[in-house]
C-alpha cells in the first residue's frame, strides 16, 4: 500500500472519529469496525471464505440474489457479509439469516484492515457498486485473496474525480481480479479509468433480480385498513419523495382532485423525519393529512404519509400510478423498478442519473419521464382519465423489468469461476 495514502487515511480519519460518533447510523459496531473480534471467532469453520459487502441496506438487498446463487453453486463455502450502517446490519442479518457471520465493515485503516483479513481469512472479497477500499483490497491481494467488484458502476460527472484520487493514491481497479458491471456505459467508463480490459465484465444489474424476490412479501390488508383504502379505489403513490418534491406534487394533487375529487395521494419521503414539515404542506393546501403510524379510525383524509419502515413495496402494490422522487432535485433518481414490477404506471422527473440503466429498461415500456410538474399534471391526467390505458401501462412495465432478470445467475457464476481459480493457485502454490 503506498505509504502516502496510509498517512493520509490516518490523519483524516484522528480528526474525522469525534465526527463519525455523532452519526447514529454508524454507532454500532465500534470492535468490529477496528478489527477486534472474539477469540476463536469463525476459526473452527472449515471450507473456501468468501466476503460480501455492501455499505447500506439497499447496497445488501442487491447482493441477496446473488448470495443466494452463491450458496447453491457453492455450499461448501463459508458466507461472511458485512455493512457499513446499523440499519444494513439489520437487514443483513434478517435476509442472510443463514450467513455464517454477519459484521460490519473496518475503517480503512491499515491496522484495523490487517487484524479483520488476517481473522476473516476470504479467500475471495466482494465489493459492491463503487465500495473501493485501497488499504482493504490490497491487504487481500497481500495475502493471496481474490477481489471482485459486482454491480459495478461510475458515473461520468465523477470520472475526474476518480482519476485524481487514483493519481494520488494509486489506481485500486489494476489490483481487483475481476470487475462486473452493470452495463456498457459503465465498461467503457471502468475501461478509462485504467481497468485491465480482460477483468472487466457486462453482467447486469442484479436489483432487477432483487425486486423478483420481495414483491409477493406481506399482505397490504394491514396498510390499507391504516389508511381507510377499500377495493377499487384510485390512490397516487409518490415514493421516495426529496426536499423541494413535496410542495409541487401537492400542488398537481390538488389540480388532479378538481377532476377526480376521490384520488387520494400517498407520500413516502426518503427520510422520515420530513413527514412533519410534509404535513404542514399539505394542511396549508387545506389538505387534511393522517399519518401511518395513527392509531385514530380512518376520516377518507386526502393526503397519507408513510412514516413507518418497510412498506413501501406494499403501498406500490396498492396504487393506481407512481410517482418515483429524487427525479425533480439534484439528487439523481431513487428506485424505479420496484413499483414497476408492481405492474404500476412510473412517472419520475429528469433527474435520474443514477438510474440511467433502469430508465433505459422502462422509457416506452411502462416508465415516463416528465420536465416538470405541469408535465407531471398532464400526464398523470391523462392516464386517470383513461384506466384501460393506465392498466396498459402498468402491465408494460411488469413485463419489462421480468425481461431483464438473470443478471444474479451470470455474476454468481462468474464468482464462483474467480473462487476456484483462487483456490487452485493457493493450492499450486503450498504445493511447491
Amino acid at each position: 500500500m503506498p505509504l502516502f495514502y496510509a498517512i493520509a487515511v490516518t490523519i483524516a480519519f484522528a480528526f474525522a472519529w469525534p465526527f463519525l460518533l455523532l452519526l447514529p447510523k454508524l454507532r454500532a459496531g465500534t470492535a468490529a469496525r477496528f478489527g477486534r473480534y472474539p477469540p476463536g471467532f469463525l476459526a473452527d469453520r472449515k471450507g473456501p471464505r468468501v466476503w460480501l459487502h455492501g455499505a447500506s441496506a439497499g447496497d445488501l438487498l442487491a447482493l441477496l440474489p446473488v448470495y443466494r446463487e452463491l450458496r447453491r453453486l457453492r455450499p461448501d463455502a463459508l458466507f461472511v457479509v458485512s455493512c457499513m450502517t446499523d440499519s444494513g446490519e439489520a437487514i443483513a442479518r434478517k435476509r442472510f439469516a443463514d450467513a455464517d457471520a454477519v459484521t460490519f465493515l473496518p475503517w480503512d485503516l491499515p491496522r484495523a484492515v490487517a487484524r479483520t483479513v488476517h481473522i476473516l481469512k476470504p479467500d475471495l472479497l466482494v465489493l459492491e457498486y463503487t465500495e473501493l477500499w485501497p488499504a482493504l483490497i490490497r491487504e487481500m491481494k497481500r495475502r493471496g485473496g481474490a477481489v471482485a467488484l459486482t454491480n459495478g458502476r461510475f458515473s461520468e460527472r465523477n470520472l475526474s474525480r476518480y482519476r485524481w484520487l487514483f493519481r494520488l493514491f494509486g489506481n485500486v481497479l489494476r489490483e481487483l481480479d475481476l470487475l462486473l458491471m452493470r452495463e456498457d456505459a459503465e465498461r467503457e467508463r471502468a475501461l478509462a479509468l485504467g481497468a485491465p480490459p480482460e477483468r472487466v465484465v457486462v453482467a447486469g444489474n442484479t436489483k432487477f433480480d432483487t425486486l423478483l424476490l420481495s414483491l409477493g412479501e406481506g399482505s397490504t390488508d394491514a396498510l390499507a385498513a391504516a389508511f381507510g383504502l377499500r377495493e377499487g379505489d384510485r390512490l397516487w403513490v409518490a415514493g421516495s419523495t426529496h426536499e423541494g418534491e413535496e410542495a409541487l406534487l401537492l400542488d398537481v394533487f390538488v389540480r388532479l382532485r378538481a377532476d377526480f375529487p376521490e384520488l387520494r395521494l400517498a407520500i413516502a419521503p426518503r427520510y422520515m423525519e420530513r413527514t412533519g414539515r410534509i404535513a404542514a404542506l399539505a394542511r396549508e393546501r387545506s389538505l387534511p393529512v393522517r399519518m401511518r403510524s395513527s392509531q385514530a379510525p380512518p376520516a377518507g383524509e386526502p393526503v397519507l404519509l408513510l412514516d413507518t419502515i418497510g412498506e413501501l413495496v406494499l403501498a406500490y402494490r396498492l396504487a393506481s400510478l407512481v410517482f418515483v422522487g429524487g427525479s425533480f432535485v439534484t439528487r439523481g433518481g431513487q428506485n424505479i423498478l420496484e413499483p414497476a414490477a408492481c405492474g404500476r404506471a412510473v412517472l419520475f422527473g429528469p433527474h435520474m442519473e443514477n438510474f440511467h440503466d433502469a430508465v433505459q429498461v422502462l422509457v416506452g415500456r411502462g416508465g415516463i419521464q416528465v420536465n416538470d410538474a405541469t408535465h407531471l399534471h398532464r400526464v398523470a391526467h391523462d392516464l386517470l382519465a383513461r384506466p384501460e390505458r393506465l392498466a396498459e401501462v402498468g402491465a408494460l412495465a411488469r413485463d419489462a423489468v421480468g425481461s431483464v432478470r438473470g443478471a444474479s445467475v451470470r455474476n454468481a457464476e462468474a464468482l464462483a469461476a474467480l473462487l476456484d481459480r483462487t483456490l487452485a493457485r493457493r493450492a499450486a502454490r503450498e504445493a511447491a
